[in-house]
């Protein structure tokens, strides 16, 4: 990929009038409960910062005669292409590094290996000098490798993005130093290395310069002296990524599935995904179920931010629960009422309302009974305590009306008179039934 001048500008400049999105996936926390054997989806939208995560960004620069005009303006501008850098990624460090003739003396050397020490940068670029260069072509190929094979101190792959910003305005003699293009480009992938290349002149006269970006997933940008700065940070910005969720915890019983299994878009954008969560049939019912998921950036994590949690309830179809319309006992919320059923005296709600804040299949909150007596078919039963001020859908209407809450099959059970276990059972563990809470018929909940 290639972008002209005007277009690395654009970029450098864009945003100032709006604030960029957050990076980060969206929905970060998804809270649901589910019956044993079911599933789920989500839609998740994973937004990516304009800048890799945590990036090492080497700074390859051409120092031969003819890049005065350059270097200047990136020693005039640099610290204001770190603060731009550092703004999006904290944890950004940068080397400077310089190239030539390798006849020549400035033909390889490091300056300064990768710091967030912006004192030492400067000083660093600061001391860049354009000199010799006795022909056209120079030795970027040969930088590359040594780039690549250990010369600047990169931090373990996994965890930082790592970016050399080639600036030149020549090709580079090839082999260059004894190292051919072919075996700089694989030095440079092995090593999960980006190339963007600033191309100030004639960098990529010869399309040498191209396939390098081609083969590391970067890019060129084309520039002039007085805007190269604003290149450097056009290229950091215009890079594609891969997002791929991976999976770090996961409880038994629990499962995720996204599709895609990842995504690749231009960085600074925004990626979508479907998750599937399946609840195993064999998952203890009552039981809280947790799945942590990172979602990584070209293989790196990009932070607290890219970390989401799938927590599950397993519905308990065994707790389906009674009250005590005995003064002083009732622990109905005031929007329902202590009513007699064939099922046991339980928490009704208003015709036509439903609990507030609970999904319609929760069956340990509220439930439809299968009371086929005329008036009662859409009749809704819900947890001591639980309000119900929510109407119900107007999809369903008549004897039909609160359809979309599951009917839940269970036995009647009832809190004990504190109302705080969930479970329908005292504080050794046993039911609470009485006199007042027996089945009042056959059918079935």
């Amino acid at each position: 990929m290639r972008f002209s001048i005007a277009t690395a500008v654009a970029f450098a400049l864009v945003g100032g009038g709006t604030a960029d999105p957050v990076p980060g996936v969206s929905p970060a926390e998804v809270v649901r409960a589910v019956d044993a054997g079911k599933s789920f989806d989500i839609d998740k939208l994973v937004q990516t910062s304009p800048i890799l995560p945590k990036p090492e960004i080497v700074l390859l620069i051409d120092v031969t005669g003819s890049m005065a005009g350059t270097i200047e303006n990136i020693k005039t501008n640099l610290k204001s292409v770190i603060e731009t850098v550092t703004t999006d990624q904290p944890a950004a460090k940068f080397a400077v590094v310089s190239f030539g003739d390798l006849a020549d003396p400035n033909g390889f050397t490091v300056h300064q290996d990768l710091t967030s020490n912006v004192g030492a940068l400067q000083t660093a670029v600061d001391n860049l000098k354009a000199e010799a260069g006795g022909d056209t072509a120079e030795d970027w190929i040969y930088a590359l490798h040594k780039v690549a094979t250990g010369s600047v101190s990169f931090s373990d792959d996994s965890t930082s993005s790592r970016i050399v910003v080639l600036v030149g305005d020549a090709t580079s003699h090839d082999p260059s130093g004894g190292i051919s293009l072919g075996q700089a480009i694989d030095d440079v992938t092995k090593a999960k290395i980006r190339v963007i290349g600033v191309d100030v002149g004639g960098l990529d006269s010869d399309g040498k310069a191209h396939e390098v970006t081609s083969a590391t997933g970067g890019i060129i940008i084309g520039s002039d002296a007085k805007d190269v700065s604003a290149a450097i940070v056009s290229g950091l910005k215009a890079l594609d990524v891969t997002i791929k969720p991976s999976i770090v915890s996961c409880d038994d019983g629990l499962s995720l599935h996204f599709s895609p299994s990842d995504k690749t878009v231009n960085s600074g954008s925004s990626a979508t995904f479907l998750e599937n969560v399946k609840v195993a049939s064999s998952a203890t019912k009552g039981a809280s179920l947790t799945c942590t998921v990172e979602f990584l950036v070209d293989g790196v994590p990009g932070g607290p931010t890219f970390v989401q949690k799938v927590i599950v309830q397993v519905n308990n179809p065994d707790s389906c629960f009674t009250c005590d319309p005995h003064p002083g006992k009732n622990k109905c919320h005031i929007t329902t009422s202590c009513t007699p059923t064939p099922y046991g005296t339980m928490c009704l709600t208003r015709p036509g309302l439903k609990a507030d804040g609970a999904d319609d299949d929760d069956t340990s909150v509220q439930w439809r009974l299968n009371w086929n007596v005329p008036g009662h078919e859409h009749r809704i039963a819900v947890k001591p305590g639980t309000s119900s001020n929510t109407l119900c859908s107007f999809e369903h209407v008549g004897n039909d009306i609160c359809k979309e809450v599951s009917v839940a099959k269970c036995k009647p059970v009832a809190l004990n008179d504190l109302g705080q276990h969930g479970n329908g059972q005292n504080e050794n563990g046993n039911q609470n039934m009485n006199e007042d809470q027996k089945v009042m018929g056959n059918g079935d909940l």
